[in-house]
């Protein structure tokens, strides 16, 4: 098909653009040839004529399908050109966040500038082991199939990172390293990887600096050779180093830094011992301030500082060396604060005594006059003479920066060799992986030497990236057989030619250094006259003759020449460095010893230091004078001898190429500039690649992808069984121009654009095929509703005829009834007319006659009342006339009457003038003074009275006068004593005055008092009856608060219980946690012994060679194989051979650093082990005692310990005896005072001494007396009564051993005290030969001991009685603090008061708990204490009942003839012990264990045979009281199976079949442990054969361990077998056929998901399954373990499933979700049938089932989200993130997961806690548990077949 074809409406184009650079648009119509414009509609919505070049008529680039977009492949795109490689990696790096991607074989890395979670150990343990097609683009990918192809290929390999600054190159080669050093590990205890990975920042700080494009650029290239042993383990490394940038160290640019070991330096002045290096901050100097950018944003260069010197340390690099780096680096910085001061013109000075330079001169050990001398001055020599020459000012500043550069070089190739020597390794290196981190393309507006150098570097790589890229295309083509033709590609041999040929730029530069008088112009004008005009790729500039452009495969570049000669030349005076080398500083001449060494021609640095190579170089023997003369060597000279050096490396390996694209010169996080990437990206040869391959057959398919993928495009007839023929077939149909396509061996390729058709006419087919579905659909989804409602409407039209028709009967119905209606309605109306008409005539009758009526009425009372009118009218006008006369006749009488009154009145005032008028007035005043008269009168009487009376009494007076006087003369002389009485009556008048104010004082305090008390009686009624109140009221709400705590206390208990369940929860999960963390630290320690005893035994093979048929066994096997085996035991049971091999392990050379770190290992694990333990243990018991009942059993004292007491207080007894002879002696012996007798050798002494010596036998012999003396009453009491007596000594043996219980034994004692006691009467009557006197004797001692204990128990019984008297007071005092508690809970808030109160419930719930638990640990102690008393007692007791047997006289035997038939016999059934002779032992491992074939033993004989032979064997031991014998059994059973599993430790059946023995063993050891924890499900018959003499729970923990190190290896085997299966069954395979369509692939080419022959499919998985699970039931493990096996397998399963879905862009789409959820669903089909459901397996497959069906689920709107987020809540936010950046449509029809939802379910999700790892553990294993589970099998009835040879072990 013509491409002019594809040109049609609707087709999508790139057309360029000068913003955009490329800008997508779409066609309005079809392109017709010969058309000169092009309608297009652009994505913004404007409409474009594009004008074709009428010259070239080229198109413009058809863009890719949409489902073609993001691929992992740029080769995968059916369209390759510059356009949609752009569009491809800014979609994946934009939208998908995706910053790596495949082009061919080359790995594009975009610098994302942010920090992803992509780089853990988990997403390296994903890339190990995996097709570099098989999972997305990864450097990890990368360095994976350098790895493997190294193994593979037997190749040297090659990673060739390249880039711009900043694009992150560095760390593209830092995260390889870390790969290799992670998969491989290495070989030694030297921990290589880490010294390694300890390189990076050495080299960081000393060759890395900040630039305007990077913060961290690189300014060296390097490339590191890392090498592996045979086994590929990585042994040590080599770093080659190329063109440091030397001119940094004198000068930056602005916003540029030094080098980073400066400012780190400077940022730790202030640490003690850098304070003799007299550095300050980087402002203060020179070298370091020119920038003006000394500081980097979230750089801490102090931290920095201190990483470097812990880099260093590492590498071994000492505190001296390190102290003398800084010394060196701080001298160049004082060396660039040198100033110098002109004399003159031509010459200069530094002034006396200059700080910088004496600080120099200081640390650098030089004299500073000869370095002050040789910086101002130079020695030029001539033929004849030397002479010394002063130079300028700026010729000294040039050879001061040239020595500061000089000496920075040297420093540095110094620290490169000292890695290099700390990075070699002693064992041979068997081969390699180069990375090679070198500088991209450089162009700057001002180019000088270093970019020439490294764009002619980028040539030779280029060059050879070409050829590479030619020949794998090549390969491919003659691999499947189609026919070969040249591809022109661009070749630049030309402009490698341009540099390096004969009189090529570099000769001439090198030919015009040699000239005395060589500038840069002269050599300019060589380079115009040689090359101008004459080659195309060198040109020269228009407006200069100082620069020349040279056209590169990235760009044309304009070179300055100015400087080239200098930087060519790199001189530095010879005398200066003379001077350094005389430096008293040791390390400083170390770094000139190269200058003195002839420098071999492969010098790879700019600094001319040697680098080194991959094998040591001998040294060559140099001619004299060979030294100057290649020191004589330019830098471009060494430059181009490295560079061929490198090539021929990297041609001798396989090459594998990053690429690294810096997106943005800001430094933004994704963000994509398309100019800045495109110029990179024709620069870096990936467009290169892409046109290579474009040129060719692009787009290749395998038959059975082709087939799969356009199975749509064929007929049924055009299906065959040979799909080769088939797609011939079809493709000869579809694509007529057979040009087009090529058939290969195994492949169909394709040119450019042809899959996009075939993509086209799939898109057109399945377009037409939904066309007519969705017509064929439509027309029966519409006819389907047209009948519908046909239907719907004769429903509707027969309901609604009825609903017409009932209407019109009752509108029928409703108008006859309106007829009648209307009749009676108008005669009712009528009659009530009528009625109302002769009504109304009646009422104008009646009113018209009435007001007639009353009108004549009216008139005659009118005519009535105007008579009346009249008559009163009339009489009142009589009336008024009358009134009117009589008041006119008295006003004429009143008138008179007052003329007459007037005259009297003048009368009467004439009348009152005259004298008599006053004599009227004044009768009255007379009588009145004649009254007055009278009273005066009266008055003067009654004075003369007075007055006579007056004389009277003064003469009385006188009289008495004179009487008084004479009585106060006689009274006078009486007045003496009168005072004296007086004195006296005044005293008794004050004490009567205070007696009556204390009266009165008295009085007032009793009615006071008496007030008071009334006061008070009231009060205290008034206060009782208010308390009564209040005690009503208390008892009201105690009762309410009563109900009120019972209904709090029921909440609380709910609560509690809910609290108690959660608590059990959490301490199961934290059980889970320690059991997970403990086995980890099993599998650690198992690890560790492994790797000890195969150091052991690689330095026996390497030390000790056994001599020929001497096969050695390792002596120190059964030591070093357990860590939980005990060596005094087993070195006496150890046989000859391993004694006689001990000398020689001795001679053996221990690494002892290494055999005491493994020891102190051991030791910390051993006690971490103890810790886990007693922690595991504590944590068993909390939630044992949580799950019991808390019940309280009081404590019963036993009759064993009656007996016991008895037994103390007899020895009791006899130890006073004793004492009071010992007393008695002593007082005999202190009764003779001579010192003799009591020294230590008089014959006192040794007499006291001997019988202290005898007394304390006979104490010991008195120890067991109360038990002869019981055997002897019964003996003589049965000698008394033969025939009352039917027991023996075996009977009594017997029954005592059969008293399990202690109160049957105290029973049977206190009845043998009764027994005693009855047959003491009779003792005088039988003393015939003296023996019952001692009886007797006995008796009365034991009497003594009875009374004894009488006292001593009535002594506990008061002790008794006054603890329950202290109990009963403390139970007061509770009762009292209750009460208390009570009365402050009550004064309290409620919501305190409710506090209060649980707490207080908690702590006494606490305290409870705790007192349960020391009584619970009280009575096991004591039951054990009394179990092991048991055991002693019944076995002295049958050895005394065995003595008392042979104490029996014949003639009782002979008297006793029936008394055999009741000793039991021996029973002939065997008792389930196995005896075997202790030098069978290792014969017994070897048949049973080492030398045992699992699937015989699992097929023929019960499953767990080995474990019952050998616990029958272990009880048969035990039988015999040999502790020896079961620690050897043991020991050597542990150390078997562990030597069984490390020889065949990959065989499933194996592990399996001794995990289950093992198991069955543990089983074995717990059901006949004889404690009753594990005896409830034994029969007596079992109950008989468990364990008598020994405690073997330590064994058991330690059969425990191995059990779990042997579950733990039985996963890692199904973790193998399983791995390679899980992909490809899971994902891959189409378990639903024709599903999922194969989308187009480049050329790293997947795994097809079409099952061929070898590929694993989920029946192939389900298979497995059943394979194990069959293994596991044959050798009858126990099921909850199978269960945690199968849970462990479908965790594996969902976890690898997952994790490669995260990893594999082409798996997410919704078919693959489809196929996925029918996987798991047929595992689930699995579960049930193997009643597996309960195991919890199905529930580690949710995350797996959640991303599959978020795969499938709508993805638009919020809702879509807020369902997402709901659903998916076993997966973390990073994984579904993951997963929807992934999603990746199959066909057209399928949308893509919008940026913006993503956005939202982030912002949903952000407040979620999950870990932020994205992949899931799947080295993960669930810890294991082994439930008890006791077996029903009895040991008696088991039978060893002959087939285990093991003949010599009998039944017991």
């Amino acid at each position: 098909m013509a491409a002019s074809e594809l040109y049609t409406k609707f087709a999508r184009v790139w057309i360029p653009d000068p913003e955009e650079v490329w800008k997508s648009a779409e066609l309005l119509k079809d392109y017709k040839p010969g058309d000169k414009v092009l309608l297009l509609h652009l994505e913004d919505g404007k409409d474009l004529e594009y004008r074709l070049d009428p010259k070239t008529k080229e198109l413009p680039h058809l863009r890719n399908p949409d489902i073609l977009v993001g691929e992992n492949d740029l080769t995968a795109l059916s369209y390759l050109h510059e356009p949609a490689v752009l569009h491809n990696l800014r979609v994946r790096f934009i939208d998908s966040k995706l910053i790596y991607t495949y082009c061919g074989i080359v790995l594009v890395a975009i610098n994302p500038y942010e920090q992803l979670p992509i780089y853990g150990e988990d997403i390296i343990n994903a890339y190990s082991g995996q097709n570099m097609g098989d999972m997305d683009p990864h450097i990890f990918a990368v360095a994976e199939e350098a790895y493997k192809q190294m193994a593979r290929d037997e190749r040297n390999q090659s990673i060739i990172v390249s880039g711009e600054s900043g694009a992150g190159k560095t760390v593209s080669a830092k995260y390889a390293m870390r790969y290799f050093a992670t998969v491989s590990g290495s070989a030694s205890e030297a921990n290589v990887e880490e010294k390694v990975l300890a390189s990076n920042p050495i080299m960081e700080s000393i060759g890395n600096a900040k630039t305007t494009r990077n913060d961290n650029s690189s300014r060296f290239g390097k490339y590191i050779e890392i090498g592996f042993d045979k086994r590929y383990r990585i042994i040590g490394a080599n770093m080659r180093t190329y063109l440091l940038e030397k001119s940094r160290v004198v000068f930056q640019a602005e916003e540029e830094r030094n080098y980073h070991i400066f400012y780190q330096l400077c940022a730790s002045a202030n640490l003690p011992e850098f304070k003799v290096l007299r550095l300050g901050d980087a402002n203060n100097f020179h070298y370091t301030n020119q920038g003006g950018s000394p500081v980097i944003e979230g750089v801490d260069d102090a931290k920095e500082m201190a990483h470097t010197r812990q880099a260093c340390t590492l590498l071994g690099i000492s505190e001296s060396y390190q102290m003398g780096i800084f010394r060196i680096l701080a001298g160049i910085l004082h060396l660039g604060n040198v100033v110098f001061m002109s004399r003159d013109s031509d010459s200069c000075t530094i002034p006396p005594k200059h700080e910088p330079l004496s600080i120099f001169c200081d640390l650098m050990g030089v004299a500073f006059e000869e370095m002050s001398h040789w910086l101002c001055h130079r020695k030029l020599a001539t033929a004849t003479e030397t002479y010394i020459k002063p130079i300028s000012k700026l010729q000294a500043t040039n050879a001061r920066d040239a020595l500061a550069k000089h000496i920075y070089a040297k420093l540095f190739n110094w620290i490169v060799d000292h890695v290099n020597q700390a990075l070699h390794s002693a064992v041979k290196q068997h081969s390699f992986i180069g990375v090679l981190d070198i500088y991209g393309f450089e162009t700057f507006e001002i180019n000088s030497f270093e970019q020439f150098c490294i764009n002619y570097a980028n040539e030779k790589l280029q060059q050879q990236f070409n050829m590479h890229v030619f020949k794998l295309e090549q390969e491919e083509y003659m691999k499947e057989q189609i026919p070969w033709t040249l591809i022109d590609f661009y070749d630049n041999q030309p402009c490698i030619n341009l540099i390096e040929s004969k009189l090529g730029i570099l000769d001439l530069l090198d030919e015009e250094c040699k000239m005395p008088k060589g500038t840069d112009d002269t050599w300019a004008q060589k380079l115009y006259n040689t090359h101008l005009n004459k080659c195309a790729l060198f040109e020269k500039p228009r407006l200069s003759n100082k620069a020349f452009i040279i056209q590169h495969f990235a760009d044309k570049v304009e070179y300055q020449c100015e400087g080239f000669l200098e930087k060519n030349k790199d001189t530095v005076f010879e005398e200066q460095i003379k001077v350094l080398k005389s430096s008293k500083f040791k390390m400083l001449p170390e770094l000139f010893q190269d200058d003195e060494k002839a420098i071999s021609p492969t010098s790879a640095t700019s600094s001319g230091r040697t680098p080194l190579t991959r094998t040591p170089s001998k040294p060559t023997k140099g001619r004299p004078g060979q030294t100057a003369k290649e020191h004589k060597k330019t830098v471009g000279h060494q430059f181009r001898n490295s560079l061929h050096l490198l090539m021929e490396t990297l041609n001798a390996t396989t090459p594998h190429y990053v690429r690294c694209i810096k997106p943005n010169d800001f430094k933004f996080p994704f963000t994509f500039d398309e100019k800045r990437a495109v110029q990179q990206l024709r620069a870096c040869g990936v467009l290169e690649t892409i046109r290579i391959s474009a040129a060719g057959f692009p787009s290749r398919w395998t038959y059975q992808e082709f087939f799969s993928r356009y199975r749509v495009l064929m007929k049924q007839k055009d299906v065959l069984s040979d799909r080769k023929q088939t797609c011939k077939n079809v493709l000869e149909k579809l694509i007529v121009d057979k040009d087009k396509y090529q058939f290969g061996k195994t492949k169909i390729f394709f040119r450019a654009g042809q899959v996009a058709y075939l993509e086209k006419l799939r898109a057109d087919k399945l377009r037409a095929a939904c066309i007519r579905i969705q017509k064929t659909i439509r027309g029966w989804l519409l006819r389907k509703k047209y009948l519908r409602m046909r239907k719907a409407a004769i429903t509707v039209q027969r309901y609604v005829r009825g609903h017409q028709a009932r209407c019109y009967a009752k509108f029928l119905r409703r108008t006859k009834a309106a007829t009648i209606i209307q009749k009676y309605w108008r005669m009712y109306v009528a009659r009530r007319r009528y009625k109302i008409m002769r009504t109304a005539t009646i009422v104008l009758q009646s009113y018209l006659r009435g007001y007639l009526a009353r009108n004549r009425y009216h008139k005659i009372l009118r005519e009535h009342k105007a008579v009346i009118i009249q008559k009163w009218v009339r009489g009142w006008l009589a009336r008024t006339y009358y009134r009117r006369s009589i008041h006119a006749i008295i006003y004429l009488q009143c008138c008179f009457r007052r003329m007459m009154a007037k005259r009297e009145l003048k009368k009467l005032k004439i009348e009152a003038r005259s004298v008599e008028r006053y004599k009227k007035l004044h009768i009255g005043m007379e009588n009145k003074i004649m009254q007055l008269q009278r009273k005066v009168d009266e008055q003067n009487k009654d004075y003369k009275c007075l007055m006579e009376k007056l004389t009277n009494l003064e003469g009385t007076y006188n009289s008495e006068t004179e009487k008084l006087r004479s009585d106060l003369e006689r009274l006078q002389l009486s007045e003496e004593e009168a005072k004296i009485a007086t004195g006296r009556v005044l005293s008794l008048q004050e004490e009567i005055a205070k007696l009556r104010k204390d009266l009165e004082q008295t009085r007032s305090e009793k009615k006071s008092i008496e007030e008071h008390a009334d006061r008070y009686k009231q009060e205290t009624e008034q206060l009782v009856s208010n308390l009564k109140e209040e005690n009503t009221l208390l008892k009201q709400e105690k009762e309410a608060l009563n109900h009120r705590i019972v209904e709090q206390a029921k909440e609380m208990t709910e609560t509690m219980e809910k609290k108690l369940v959660e608590e059990t929860k959490q301490l199961e999960l934290d059980l889970n946690d320690e059991r997970l963390r403990y086995q980890n630290l099993l599998n650690e320690f198992s690890r560790l012994e492994e790797r000890y005893d195969d150091l052991k035994e690689e330095m026996t093979l390497m030390v000790n060679v056994p001599k020929p048929g001497h096969k050695r066994t390792d002596s120190t096997h059964s030591s070093n194989e357990s860590e939980y085996t005990f060596s005094s035991e087993i070195a006496e049971t150890e046989d000859i051979p391993s004694r006689t091999e001990e000398p020689s392990e001795k001679k053996v050379p221990l690494d002892m650093s290494l055999f005491l770190k493994l020891q102190k290992r051991v030791t910390e694990l051993e006690q971490e082990k103890q810790v886990m333990q007693d922690e595991l243990d504590r944590k068993e018991e909390q939630v044992l005692r949580s799950k019991a009942k808390e019940e309280e059993r009081p404590q019963i004292r036993g009759a064993e310990l009656e007996y016991e007491s008895l037994k103390r207080q007899e020895l009791e007894s006899e130890n006073k005896k004793l004492k009071n002879e010992l007393n008695e002696l002593r007082k005999a012996l202190s009764e003779k005072s001579s010192p003799e007798v009591t020294a230590p050798g008089a014959p006192a002494y040794r007499v006291l001494m001997e019988q202290l010596t005898s007394v304390s036998e006979e104490l010991d012999v008195r120890k067991e007396e109360v038990l002869i003396l019981r055997s002897q009453l019964v003996s003589q009491k049965e000698a008394i009564q033969p025939k009352n007596t039917m027991t023996d000594s075996t009977i009594l043996l017997e029954d005592v051993q059969k008293m399990k219980d202690k109160g049957e034994i105290a029973q049977a004692y206190i009845g043998l005290k009764e027994t005693n006691r009855s047959s003491a009467m009779d003792c005088h009557e039988l003393n015939e030969d003296g023996e019952l006197l001692l009886v007797y004797e006995g008796l009365k001692q034991a009497n003594r001991l009875l009374e004894s204990q009488l006292q001593s128990q009535k002594r506990s019984h008061e002790n008794e009685a006054e603890a329950l008297r202290g109990e009963i007071q403390s139970l007061k005092e509770e009762n009292n603090r209750q009460q208390q508690l009570l009365a402050q809970n009550l004064q309290l808030p409620p919501e305190a008061r409710i506090e209060a109160s649980l707490q207080h419930e908690i702590t006494r719930l606490t305290n409870e708990n705790l007192d349960l638990m020391e009584q619970l640990e009280k009575q096991d102690k004591t039951v054990r204490k009394l179990k092991k008393q048991l055991k002693v007692f019944a076995k002295k007791i049958g050895e005394l009942e065995v003595g008392q047997m042979e104490n029996v006289s014949p003639g009782q035997i002979i008297d006793e003839p029936i008394r055999p038939v009741n000793i039991p016999r021996k029973e002939k059934d065997f008792q389930g012990m196995l005896e075997y002779k202790k030098e069978d032992e290792q014969k017994l491992v070897k048949n049973l264990i080492l030398e045992l074939k699992p699937r015989g033993v699992a097929v023929n004989l019960i499953p767990g045979l080995p474990a019952y032979i050998l616990f029958m064997c272990v009880r048969h031991a035990d039988y015999l009281n040999d502790d020896q014998k079961v620690r050897s059994l043991l020991t050597s059973t542990i150390n078997s199976i562990k030597k069984v599993l490390k020889k065949r430790g990959d065989d499933f059946e194996t592990v399996s079949f001794w995990l289950s023995n093992t198991c069955r063993f543990l089983h074995c050891l717990k059901q006949y442990s004889g404690e009753e924890g594990f005896m409830k499900h034994n029969t007596s018959r079992q109950n008989e054969h468990c364990l008598t003499n020994f405690d073997l729970a330590e064994y058991r923990q330690v059969l425990s361990d191995l059990a779990i190190q042997i579950y733990q290896q039985l996963v890692r085997v199904l973790e193998n077998i399983l791995q390679p299966m899980i992909v490809s069954g899971m994902l891959e395979h189409e378990t639903i056929q024709g599903v999922s369509g194969v989308k187009p692939t480049g050329l790293r080419k997947r795994t097809s998901s079409i099952a061929d022959e070898g590929t694993y499919t989920l029946d192939s998985i389900l298979r497995q399954l059943n394979s194990f699970h069959s293994v596991m039931c044959q050798h009858g493990m126990d099921p909850e373990l199978i269960k945690q096996v199968v849970k462990q397998m479908f965790y594996i399963v969902g976890a690898v499933t997952l994790n490669n879905l995260l990893l594999r862009k082409d798996m997410c789409s919704w078919s693959k979700g489809m196929q996925i959820r029918y996987n798991v669903s047929q595992l689930e089909e699995w579960l049930r049938d193997k009643n597996l459901m309960n195991s919890g397996a199905k529930e580690t497959l949710e995350p797996l089932i959640q991303a599959a069906q978020l795969l499938q689920v709508k993805k638009k709107t919020d809702d879509d989200a807020e369902a997402i987020c709901s659903m998916c809540n076993a997966l973390t936010t990073a994984q579904i993130v993951k997963v929807l950046n992934l999603y990746t449509p199959v066909n057209e029809f399928e949308e893509r997961v919008s940026v913006s939802f993503i956005r939202t379910i982030q912002m949903r999700l952000r407040d979620r806690k999950d870990s932020p790892q994205l992949l899931m553990d799947a080295k993960h294993i669930f810890p294991v548990t082994f439930p008890f589970n006791p077996s029903s099998l009895a040991l008696e009835t088991i039978q060893i077949p002959a087939s285990l040879g093991l003949g010599f072990i009998s039944r017991v």
